[in-house]
Formats: C-alpha cells, sequence, structure tokens
C-alpha cells in the first residue's frame, strides 16, 4: 500500500505489473479493490494503477462538498507524483464520470479511454438522489447486517441469473478470485461513512458532458449492460453518438457491475481495445 499526498488530501494507490500506464477509477462508494478482476489480467501487459478516490477506503476524507474539476484534479495529481506524462484511463460508474471530466480538462494526458456503464449526467440534479439514498441505506445496513446490506444492493448491481447464482453458494469462487462472501468481507473494510456518500454526491451534482462529448478526440471504448439498472444502454449509446472516436460493446444478460460478473469479457474487450 502506498499513499501520495495530492491537492492536501491524502490518497492510497497500488500499482501492478510493468509497461505502458493504465489508470482504474472506481465508482460511488466503491474503493480501489473492485478492480481486481482487471488488475489480475491487465497488469499481464501494462502498469495498471487502482487508487481510493478521497472520501473512500484508505485516501482521506475530507468532510466537504466534492466536485468533478476536484476529483479529476486528483487523477492528474496523482499521475504526476507518479511521473506519468500519458496513459490510458478506466472508470466505471461515478469513476466513468471522473474519467470524462479528467479528459476535458487534460486531454493531453490521455492516450485511450475506457467508459464503463456510466452516464453524461443531467442538468436537474435530482437525478443523483436515487444512487445517494441508496448509498446512505447500505452504509446504515451494513452496520449491523452485511449480508442484508450485500442483498439489497445486488438487486441493483447484477442480473438475476448471476445473483442467483452467488446466493446458492456463498463460498464459490468465480473465475478463481472472489466469491460472495469475499464480496461481504470487503464490504465492511473501511466501508463509507454517510458523510463520504453525501459529499460525492455533491461531485455527481457538478457533472454534466452531453454538450460537450465531441470534444473528447482520442480513442474511446464504451461497455454498457444490458441489463444495467442504473445506466440504461440508451444512455451509453447517446455517448457512442456524441464522442467521435468511439466504439460501443454491450455485454447481454449482466447488470451495472459487470466488471465482477462478467470479468473475463470485460477485460478481453479491454486488453483487445487498448493492444489495437
Amino acid at each position: 500500500m502506498s499513499f501520495a499526498n495530492i491537492n492536501g488530501v491524502k490518497l492510497s494507490y497500488r500499482i501492478y505489473g510493468k509497461g505502458f500506464p493504465v489508470i482504474f477509477i472506481h465508482g460511488y462508494g466503491a474503493k480501489k479493490e473492485i478492480w481486481k478482476p482487471q488488475v489480475l489480467e491487465i497488469s499481464r501487459r501494462f502498469k495498471a494503477i487502482t487508487f481510493d478516490l478521497r472520501g473512500t477506503g484508505e485516501s482521506d476524507r475530507p468532510n466537504i462538498p466534492y466536485t468533478m474539476k476536484m476529483m479529476a484534479e486528483d487523477v492528474n495529481g496523482l499521475a504526476e507524483f507518479l511521473n506519468i506524462k500519458k496513459a490510458h484511463i478506466i472508470g466505471r460508474s461515478f469513476g466513468g464520470m471522473i474519467v470524462q471530466n479528467f479528459a476535458l480538462i487534460y486531454p493531453e494526458k490521455v492516450d485511450k479511454l475506457v467508459l464503463i456503464a456510466t452516464n453524461y449526467g443531467r442538468t436537474d440534479i435530482g437525478w443523483v438522489e436515487i444512487p445517494k439514498n441508496g448509498q446512505l441505506e447500505e452504509v446504515e445496513t451494513l452496520k449491523h447486517d452485511p449480508l442484508k446490506a450485500f442483498k439489497q444492493k445486488s438487486k441493483w448491481l447484477f442480473h438475476i441469473k448471476f445473483r442467483k447464482e452467488m446466493e446458492a453458494n456463498p463460498t464459490k469462487k468465480f473465475y478463481d478470485i472472489f466469491s460472495m462472501e469475499d464480496l461481504i468481507r470487503e464490504s465492511t473494510v473501511n466501508p463509507s461513512r454517510p458523510q463520504d456518500i453525501l459529499n460525492q454526491a455533491e461531485a455527481m451534482k457538478t457533472h454534466y458532458t452531453l454538450d460537450r462529448l465531441g470534444e473528447i478526440k482520442c480513442k474511446t471504448l464504451l461497455i454498457a449492460a444490458s441489463h444495467d439498472r442504473l445506466t440504461p444502454v440508451s444512455v451509453m449509446v447517446e455517448m457512442n453518438n456524441r464522442i467521435p472516436n468511439s466504439d460501443l460493446k454491450i455485454i447481454n444478460e449482466a447488470g451495472h457491475f459487470m466488471t465482477l460478473s462478467r470479468a473475463p469479457e470485460v477485460n478481453k474487450l479491454i486488453l483487445e481495445f487498448l493492444d489495437d
């Protein structure tokens, strides 16, 4: 575990493998560990860098409202700290929102982009309420019943087939990497606090890129899930239409957390795109 002091905040990061750098940005209320299935594969060919966003995991959690600009500046600060001039940047969900903002502010620092199960935001800030309230409920439930918290969350994150498979055998190791028990255990380590959830929600309110997606000129891969209840495929189709040099892939029978449930397919798409 390593730490970088960036913009007055201590960020926790890890580096795997060698080669051209790939920076991974996790989602809302998640942590860097969520990328484990991707890092194992991608670090065989690239230098994979994961980190905890401000307000999550082992990074500092300043109790102030965050903005997308602030989150993008943290990514840039970490890249500078690690002496990275240019990288491939991968983000899922909230992390994909940060990636869009990063690419618009620092286009010269991006080689290729991968946007997974993400969106361009909305001008009315009401759209943030559903994920925010869901996360606040999870944080509360997690304190006394981690299993219940996980099952509540799973309905939003996984396709029903995968959910049933996990629940039928909680110790089953998917792809020799994680089991349902592992995911539940991980969720209890350095969990988000209500104030962290609220501060990150403020950043989401500052996210609206629809009118600027045409400015993203680098090669971009969009990965959507057919049964994503949080980011409908239609949103990513619209992003694909607007980002000039982009390609959209849709994973069937998958939900918002396809990076876990369909890890081999997601990894294959990412590697083929980065190697191209």
